[in-house]
């Protein structure tokens, strides 16, 4: 254990940490240092080389470009300058009257609900929700591909959890024939794959078993729907829907989450969510330029067709030249290279060559289901997109994905 000390350690350090406990330093030797010194080389797997002046980032979430708008900027400033009287407290204590409320209520108007909380980040609102909702009497139903967070949710709800085959409603179907009616939980779009859930389906059994559902809206706030209210308000199924959540990180860029709730359960949920109990509010600021941002993103329509139109160029780019990328349809762009290292390999190909993305590994991913994510945004200009293009177009003979697992795969699902 030594030994594996001093080879993570970031720089040597005169301290003298007493010993781990035996069961966790045998859980790491079981879990992590395989996975350190052979498959990822000695070195932390997500990090790769510093993004040179020149190159493309498809490794971040702003999807629409907002980052350093004028009038998010505006808003921020205010917020600090104007001295305005604040308590840093958990928001259950908050009055009706205080500006985070009033965020709330814009967040839930924009996406079609009644009311809404503000949490944290979008991994305390979907465990929050979860929590409140499901009991150890009430079974959850989770896409296979959900994201961790909503597990979690369930987890600490502490409620019997039940996965069905990624976007495939008779196999939900048989589960709820079979444990009965409960929760059902999906991504609208799916964060490692980009694929849209199949909503009208999965809600067609939902209400067939008279459960409730969560739609996790974090990648499709702000980029689909009317005035980017989300995937439910882009199929007209808003009201069929019982609870919706978001991440604020993503075509928001901000830091903080959300769901929505009848106004009717509003103190109920701040007296059972141990998220919103025992977290700070956001701060003034903070609350000043998510507010901001909403408006900006409803204002956004041209934002949104660029981000589309990206979408489908690189994707068809990309699958004209032989990566599998079947699995998704929108701006998140799966490279499923399979093993960790051959997620390396391709990351550090395609950094070489100043097209910059994010691996994604177990516990993000399945195990062996390793992956580089590309994902697009709006203010990608065409010169960039034709970059990632031919950089593509050269690495392709190089990396031969189509012969990685996925693919082999389809090809055998295909017969």
């Amino acid at each position: 254990m030594q030994v594996l000390d001093r080879k993570l350690s970031p720089a040597a350090r005169p301290f003298n940490n007493p010993a781990l406990g035996k069961t966790l330093a045998a859980r790491i030797a079981r879990d992590f240092s395989s996975r350190w010194e052979s498959e990822w080389g000695g070195k932390f797997v997500l990090h790769g080389r510093t993004p040179g002046p020149g190159a493309v980032r498809l490794d971040g979430n702003d999807y629409l470009g907002v980052t350093g708008h004028p009038d998010i900027v505006r808003a921020q400033i205010a917020a600090l300058t104007q001295g305005q009287e604040s308590v840093v407290q958990s928001g259950v204590f908050l009055l009706g009257d205080h500006p985070a409320h009033r965020l709330e209520k814009s967040l839930a108007d924009w996406v079609g609900k009644e009311d809404g909380l503000l949490c944290q980040s979008g991994y305390a609102a979907n465990m929050g929700l979860l929590q409140v909702i499901a009991d150890a009497q009430t079974p959850v139903y989770l896409d296979s591909l959900a994201h961790a967070s909503l597990w979690e949710g369930a987890h600490a709800a502490r409620a019997p959890a039940h996965a069905f085959r990624h976007n495939d409603p008779a196999h939900l179907e048989r589960m709820m024939t079979t444990h009965g009616p409960g929760v059902v939980v999906v991504d609208s779009v799916y964060s490692t794959t980009g694929a849209v859930c199949r909503l009208h389906e999965i809600l067609e059994v939902t209400e067939r078993h008279g459960s409730m559902i969560v739609v996790d809206e974090s990648h499709s706030l702000g980029t689909h729907g009317p005035k980017g209210a989300g995937l439910c308000a882009e199929l007209g199924l808003t009201d069929r829907v019982h609870f919706i959540s978001a991440s604020l990180a993503k075509a928001m860029a901000g830091r903080a989450g959300f769901f929505t709730a009848p106004a009717s359960l509003r103190y109920y949920i701040l007296t059972a969510s141990l998220p919103n109990i025992f977290s700070s509010s956001l701060l003034p600021h903070e609350i000043a330029a998510l507010g901001a941002t909403v408006g900006v993103l409803q204002r956004s329509d041209d934002a949104r067709r660029r981000l589309h139109a990206n979408t489908a160029r690189l994707r068809a780019s990309l699958s004209d030249v032989g990566f599998p990328i079947h699995q998704g349809t929108e701006q998140i762009i799966s490279l499923e290279a399979g093993s960790e290292s051959s997620a390396m390999v391709l990351r550090d190909t395609l950094e070489a060559r100043d097209v910059i993305g994010s691996i994604f590994c177990a516990p993000a991913t399945s195990r062996n289901r390793a992956m580089v994510r590309l994902t697009l945004n709006s203010s990608l200009t065409d010169a960039e997109m034709s970059h990632v293009e031919s950089v593509a177009q050269e690495i392709a003979p190089l990396l031969k994905p189509w012969d990685w697992p996925i693919a082999r795969r389809a090809r055998a699902a295909r017969g």
